[in-house]
């Protein structure tokens, strides 16, 4: 089995979206379903891993006793 390439978060979505239009056409047979809804479930996890990255990255602007902005990590 060939390693897939790493999907971009957008990438991700756009695929979702294809998977999930598929499903909702209802016309594929039930193996090839079962494979898209497999398939749209590890995109919702790798989806879901991303944001989580994304949101650690994240930092907050507040006011430092000087009247200067401090970074804070995103809570």
């Amino acid at each position: 089995m060939m390693a897939k390439k790493e999907m971009t978060f957008e990438q991700s979505l756009t695929r979702l979206e294809e998977i999930v239009k598929s499903l909702e056409k209802g016309d594929a047979p039930l193996a090839e379903s079962l494979g898209l809804f497999e398939e749209g479930a590890g995109l919702l996890r790798a989806c879901g891993k991303m944001l989580d990255e994304a949101e650690q990255k994240v930092v907050q602007l507040r006011k430092g006793p000087d009247g200067a902005p401090e970074e804070l990590p995103f809570e």
